[in-house]
C-alpha cells in the first residue's frame, strides 16, 4: 500500500526543491544520496578519535598530560571566543542587543578559562612541573597565535601597542612597524639593541605575515571599532556598556591575574624567581599595571584607567 504524503513533509519537499534549484542541483541526486548515507554518530559527528590522539606528552611524568589537555581546551575555547567576536565584526546591521550578547558569551568563555586555572594551580605536582617543564624550552603559552588575534580583534591596534611608544604612533604607521612594539614583544626583546630572544622571532617567523593580515582586516570593524561605529543612544546603553566593561576587566585583569597567581604558585619558590619556559620576565610582562591593557578607553572613567590593574 502506497504511503500517504503528508502536508508537512510535502512542504519540506518543495523547499528542498527551491533550495537545490537555487544552486543548479537536482534534488533526486541528494535524496538518493542521503538514502545510502550512514547515520551520523557522536564520535563521528565530534571527531572523537582524532581529539583523543593528539596528547603527545614529552616525558613519562603523569601531570604532563593535564598540561598538555589543559593547554589544548584552552585553544579551542580561542576559537569560540574569535568566531564570536567575527560575527560582531562583520554584521550588516549591528544592534546593542546582538552585540551585548555576543560579548557576554565571549566573557562566559573567558569566566571558564580564568577558573580553570585552578586545574593548573591545584591540580598537578609542583615537583612534577618543574621537571617536565624543561622539555619545554623554549616554547610557551606566550605563542599562542589564537590569543594574538583575540587581541587584534577586541581594539584599535594603539591600545595593544607598549605605553612607552604609544606617543609615536598613530593610525598611519605602517602594520610592521606597529607589530615590532605591541606590549608583547617585551617578553622577548632587547629594545636597546633590538635583539630577539628565540621565544619571539620562532613565533615572528611563524605567525607575523598572518597577524599583519588580520590587524588590516580587523582595523575597522574590531569590537572597539564597532561600539564606537553605533549611534550616541547605543553607545550610551547601559546593557551594552555593562557587557563591554565585563569583558575588557575580565579578559586584561580577572583572568591575567588568575594566569599569574597560577604561574607564581610554581615559578617563585620564595626565593627567586624562575624564568618562564620562554625565558621572559613574566612577573611584568603579565601583570596588568605595567602594560594597561585596556581594550575600550572610552567605557571607563579617568580615575579607574589611572588605577588599572593596581587593585589586584
Amino acid at each position: 500500500m502506497k504511503k500517504t504524503i503528508q502536508p508537512d513533509i510535502e512542504k519540506i519537499i518543495n523547499q528542498l526543491d527551491d533550495k537545490y534549484e537555487k544552486i543548479d542541483q537536482d534534488l533526486d541526486d541528494h535524496l538518493e544520496g542521503l538514502l545510502q548515507s550512514k547515520p551520523i554518530t557522536y564520535w563521528d559527528y565530534i571527531h572523537t578519535d582524532a581529539l583523543l590522539s593528539l596528547q603527545i606528552p614529552r616525558t613519562n611524568f603523569p601531570d604532563e598530560n593535564v598540561f598538555v589537555m589543559y593547554h589544548q581546551v584552552n585553544e579551542l575555547l580561542f576559537k569560540m571566543i574569535l568566531w564570536e567576536i567575527e560575527q560582531v565584526a562583520h554584521h550588516p546591521d549591528l544592534t546593542v542587543d546582538f552585540f551585548s550578547s555576543r560579548l557576554d558569551r565571549i566573557s562566559r568563555y573567558f569566566d571558564m578559562l580564568t577558573s580553570s586555572f585552578s586545574i593548573m594551580q591545584e591540580g598537578m605536582e609542583i615537583e612534577q612541573y618543574m621537571k617536565f617543564r624543561k622539555t619545554l624550552t623554549p616554547a610557551s603559552g606566550f605563542q599562542s597565535a589564537q590569543y594574538r588575534k583575540i587581541e587584534f580583534a577586541s581594539t584599535d591596534l594603539i591600545n595593544l601597542i607598549d605605553v612607552r611608544f604609544r606617543e609615536s604612533i598613530d593610525r598611519n604607521t605602517p602594520y610592521e612597524h606597529a607589530l615590532e612594539h605591541l606590549y608583547w614583544q617585551a617578553a622577548g626583546k632587547d629594545y636597546n639593541t633590538g635583539k630577539k630572544s628565540y621565544l619571539l622571532s620562532a613565533f615572528e617567523a611563524k605567525y607575523k605575515n598572518d597577524f599583519v593580515a588580520f590587524t588590516k582586516e580587523y582595523n575597522t570593524i574590531n569590537l572597539y571599532a564597532r561600539f564606537k561605529s553605533l549611534p550616541k543612544e547605543a553607545r550610551e546603553d547601559k546593557k551594552l556598556l555593562d557587557a563591554m566593561r565585563h569583558y575588557d576587566y575580565t579578559v586584561n585583569v580577572t583572568w591575567v591575574m588568575s594566569h599569574y597567581h597560577a604561574a607564581n604558585h610554581y615559578l617563585n619558590n620564595g626565593k627567586k624567581v624562575v624564568e618562564a619556559t620562554g625565558g621572559s620576565e613574566w612577573t611584568k610582562y603579565m601583570h596588568p599595571k605595567y602594560q594597561r591593557r585596556i581594550f575600550f578607553p572610552d567605557v571607563w572613567s579617568e580615575e579607574e584607567l589611572a588605577n588599572w590593574g593596581k587593585d589586584v
